[in-house]
This record gives structure tokens, C-alpha cells and sequence, in this order.
């Protein structure tokens, strides 16, 4: 028996995407690929792991490849995991297919686990709650100065019969085909900035967001959008609406429009009956109450970037968009304060409290969201629109401290004269250039980033989100920042909440929605900005 990395074993990625190794065993060069099939025809809920051996030797050469598990978790999560407490089940099924699950009637899922040839099964007897070991082995004869090919199919299904029909199909349409399909699917998500540097960030950034921050559902196959599918963030399958909208949403929309669409209309189905409340769960319940003033804006200004982008205005006569655009405008309309034209809120889009009620990232979004329901309501609703340009204005107002030449922004205020200075690591000043609140070469703009530089902010400064980082992108560091994130390692080159100086993953790594601001954000500074690396 020999291990594959017994010698040393090199990983690279297809398409900037799958993951591919290689190996040699003596006179074997042993080639893999996994992938999770993807594309027209291809989209199904499995995967595939694919061998190519090929023999350099002078003679025929009888080997045994075997994948060998161990059934010995399962677990419910939402953030934190709570295993099942019912027996694992290994068995073997119709047509030489290993099935996973648990014993309980009705189970949640099942994994159906099939090769496409003969293959040798082992399988435990009955179902216990000790770990249930199993392997599913295939014999070939590699000739001399030749090579053979195999792969294993793994599927998932809310039941075993439905895990192992999708088996079925996966072999029915054969790995080469499927790894074709997907190839060329992933080619087409692909971006551009001009710049291979930036490439290699906005492209791995964008595709962890579009299958991370995206998961469609075994037993309804509706779309979902999520914080993050991968299992080590905290964050887990909850998802705050700025963060599906303005986060996750502008990376898939660069990508695939038509899902973007889909997406857009499928956030104002779960959340749009009460935007901006809270954290909610994946199928719209509320999570965790919370109201923020960026909620109920992000789904006029995802509705205005898809229309701008797509030219699709059409949108807006869906009646579940249209009747979640005016309950935006009436949630933030009721938030307005009597006397200024200037909007409250009761937490961060970080979900921290706000120091003060009137926070100036959520006015900025608010005054471009302002702009958007003067444009997409009906006449009668949109006159009664507050004037976004009397926002901005309100903003330069009261948000400016220490005025005269050291002038700069505070990031709360309550308009009895007390304000904040603490920056949010979400909720940033630095953003305000993307919301046109203000200009990037503005000098308030530009004091008030100098400000945070100075308070210990700087791209070169032991920092622990990476969020921040990102914001600077829009700003007069620009440059420095990509230099930064040109030598991150990130996690594994995917955006983390929380990173050290050099960039590195501290905590909450694989995070989804992030990835799509990464990438977004990036994308946007090399077309918008015309910043190269």
C-alpha cells in the first residue's frame, strides 16, 4: 500500500480554480482533479475526484486505487456546530454505490459515493455511533508506456435515494465531460483588469464569493444567500442584508447577471418584508434584531447598480421588488430626524451599537439611496423623496469637527453636538467616495483619511480586519494598499475578517461575502480609479 504523498506531491489550480496534484510512486506519475461539476448540464449537487496514472516503466503494471473513509461526524450548524445524535449508516446501495447517513427517519442528507467501473466495496455491518469505516477500491492494469484513467463520483441529497440517483446521472454523463463543462464555465465567470496581479486577487476573491457566498438548497433548490458556506467562519449561514447586497451580490453580478437577477430578487423574497432589521437566517427569519440604516438602502442600491449594469430596468416591475423598495423608502423616511435632513439608526452594518444615532456611512448610503427611489418610484411616492443633495449637504454640516483648515469627519453624531470619532471597521468613512457623498480628492475626505493613518490605521500597521484595507482602496493610499495585498497570503488567497499585519488569516478565514467586496473592490479601482499593480 502506498500513500500519494509518500514522495512529494505538488498542488496547483485549473482555472485559477480547481484543485489538481501530482505525484510520482517508482515509475508512476500519478495526476488528480476534484472538482464539484458546474455549467449547463453539469450543475448538480456532488463532485468528482478524478485519477490519471500514467507508467513509465517497461513493463504492464496491476494497481489498486482505493478511496477509504470513516462516516464519524455529522453535525447541524448554523454557527455552531450540534452533532446528530442518532447512528451513523454505511451501505452499500444499487449499482455498487456506497451510501452515508444517519438512522433516524426522516434524515436531513445523505452522500452517495460511486466509481465509473467495477470497484470492490467494504462496508461495516449495521449503523453505530462510533465511526463506520468504509472504502470503495478499483483494479486497473496501467501498460507499459501508457496510462489509464478512473474517477469516483460523490453526491449529496436530502435523502439516500436522491444522493444516489445523482450518482447515477454523474455517470451517465461521464467525468470528461462534466470536467469540460466545468472548465469552461469557471473561464467564463473569469475578470480582467489589465493587470495579472490583480487578476489573481479579483478572480479567486470572486469565485469563492459566487460558490461560498451562494448555496442553493437540497430540498427546495432555491438560492440562498449566506455570509459563508465554509464551516470554520463564525459567521456561518447567517447573512445581514448589506452584506448579501452590497458585498456578495456586486461580485456574482461581474460575473453572471443572470444569477446576480435572481439573487436580487430572491433577497427582497426572504428580507425584504422588513429590510435592514437584523442578522437573519437563511430563509429570511430574523436572526438577531438589530436595525440598521443600510439595510433598507442596499436594496435600492443593488436594484440601481443591476439596472445600470444590465439595463434591465424591467426589474423594478417585479412586485416583490417593487413592494420591497417601498418599504425601504418608508423605513428609512420614518428614521429622519424633525428638524435636519439626516437619518438614525440603531447599530453599525458590523452589528456593533452606534455611539450616536446619526451615523455618516449610513447617511451617505441613505443620500444615494435617495437618489435611486426618486428615480424608480411612482410619481406621487417619489415627490415626497427627500432631496439627496440636502443629505449631502447635511452631512458637510454636522459631521465636519474641529472645523477650519484641520476640518475633518466624525463617524457619529447625536446633532446636540457630541460626536464620535471612532471609526467603524464596516460602517467606514472610508467608503464614502463610492456612495458620491463625497469626492476621493476632496480635502475633508482627505484629512479625515490622513486622521485615521495617523491614529494607527495605516496599511503597514498591526491591524485585525481586513475590512479597512479594502476601504482604502478608494482612497489616496490606493496604491500602498495593493502593494499590501499583493504579498497577503490572506486565507490561502481568500479574504479573512480578521488578518495580521502581513496579511495573514487570523480568524474567521473563507469569508465569502468579503471575498465579493475583495474582488469587487478591486475590479472597481482598476476600471473605475484606473489603479494598476
Amino acid at each position: 500500500m502506498r500513500v500519494l504523498a509518500a514522495e512529494g506531491i505538488a498542488w496547483e489550480r485549473a482555472v485559477g480554480w480547481l484543485p489538481t496534484f501530482t505525484c510520482t510512486i517508482g515509475s508512476l506519475v500519478v495526476r488528480g482533479t476534484i472538482f464539484a461539476p458546474y455549467g449547463r448540464d453539469a450543475d448538480m449537487a456532488g463532485a468528482v475526484y478524478t485519477f490519471a496514472v500514467e507508467n513509465r516503466g517497461a513493463t504492464d503494471i496491476s494497481l489498486e486505487i482505493a478511496l477509504e473513509g470513516a462516516l464519524g461526524h455529522r453535525q447541524q450548524r448554523v454557527r455552531t456546530p450540534r452533532p446528530f445524535d442518532d447512528d451513523h449508516l454505511v451501505s452499500v446501495g444499487p449499482d455498487d454505490v456506497l451510501l452515508l447517513e444517519g438512522t433516524a427517519i426522516p434524515g436531513l442528507a445523505a452522500v452517495a459515493i460511486g466509481s465509473d467501473g467495477p470497484a470492490t466495496l467494504e462496508v461495516p455491518d449495521g449503523g453505530a455511533r462510533d465511526a463506520r469505516s468504509f472504502a470503495i477500491r478499483r483494479a486497473v492494469v496501467v501498460p507499459a508506456n501508457g496510462a489509464v484513467q478512473i474517477a469516483f463520483y460523490l453526491a449529496v441529497g436530502p435523502e439516500r435515494d436522491g444522493a444516489q440517483a445523482t450518482v447515477a446521472v454523474l455517470r451517465r454523463r461521464g467525468w470528461r465531460a462534466l470536467l469540460t463543462a466545468t472548465r469552461e464555465a469557471l473561464s467564463a465567470l473569469e475578470q480582467t483588469t489589465g493587470s495579472d496581479v490583480m487578476d489573481r486577487i479579483v478572480n479567486r476573491n470572486l469565485l469563492f464569493a459566487y460558490f461560498y457566498g451562494v448555496g442553493r438548497a437540497l430540498d427546495d433548490a432555491h438560492y440562498y444567500l449566506v455570509r459563508s458556506r465554509a464551516p470554520w467562519h463564525s459567521m456561518g449561514c447567517t447573512v445581514r442584508d448589506w452584506e448579501a447586497l452590497m458585498w456578495t451580490l456586486p461580485a456574482v453580478q461581474l460575473a453572471d447577471t443572470s444569477l446576480a437577477r435572481e439573487l436580487l430578487v430572491r433577497a427582497c423574497e426572504l428580507h425584504g418584508y422588513a429590510p435592514g432589521q437584523g442578522v437573519h437566517y437563511i430563509d429570511g427569519t430574523l436572526f438577531q434584531p438589530g436595525f440598521t440604516i443600510e439595510g433598507p438602502a442596499a436594496f435600492a442600491i443593488a436594484t440601481d447598480r443591476y439596472i445600470r449594469d444590465s439595463e434591465d430596468d424591467q426589474i423594478v416591475e417585479d412586485p416583490v421588488v417593487a413592494d420591497t423598495l417601498y418599504l425601504a423608502s418608508e423605513d428609512i423616511a420614518a428614521r429622519r430626524d424633525e428638524r435636519v435632513p439626516l437619518y438614525s439608526t440603531e447599530v453599525m452594518p458590523s452589528g456593533a451599537p452606534a455611539q450616536y444615532p446619526f451615523t455618516l456611512h449610513g447617511n451617505a448610503v441613505v443620500a444615494l439611496a435617495l437618489d435611486v427611489f426618486r428615480r424608480t418610484l411612482d410619481e406621487e411616492a417619489a415627490g415626497s423623496v427627500e432631496d439627496p443633495a440636502a443629505v449631502r449637504a447635511a452631512i458637510r454640516r454636522h459631521f465636519a469637527v474641529d472645523r477650519g483648515e484641520k476640518a475633518r469627519l466624525a463617524v457619529a453624531v447625536d446633532l446636540a453636538g457630541n460626536a464620535s470619532l471612532d471609526d467603524d471597521a464596516v460602517g467606514s468613512l472610508l467608503w464614502l467616495p463610492l456612495y458620491e457623498a463625497l469626492d476621493r480628492d476632496d480635502s475633508l475626505y482627505r484629512r479625515s483619511v490622513r486622521a485615521l493613518r495617523a491614529e494607527g490605521a495605516a496599511p503597514d500597521a498591526s491591524m485585525s480586519a481586513l475590512m479597512p484595507q479594502i476601504a482604502r482602496l478608494l482612497g489616496p493610499e490606493a496604491q500602498d494598499v495593493l502593494a499590501w495585498l499583493r504579498r497577503a497570503p490572506l486565507d490561502n488567497g481568500i479574504a479573512a475578517e480578521f488578518v495580521d499585519a502581513e496579511g495573514r488569516a487570523t480568524g474567521n478565514g473563507g469569508d465569502a461575502a468579503l471575498a465579493g467586496l475583495l474582488a469587487h473592490t478591486v475590479w472597481y479601482a482598476a476600471h473605475a480609479l484606473g489603479l494598476r499593480a
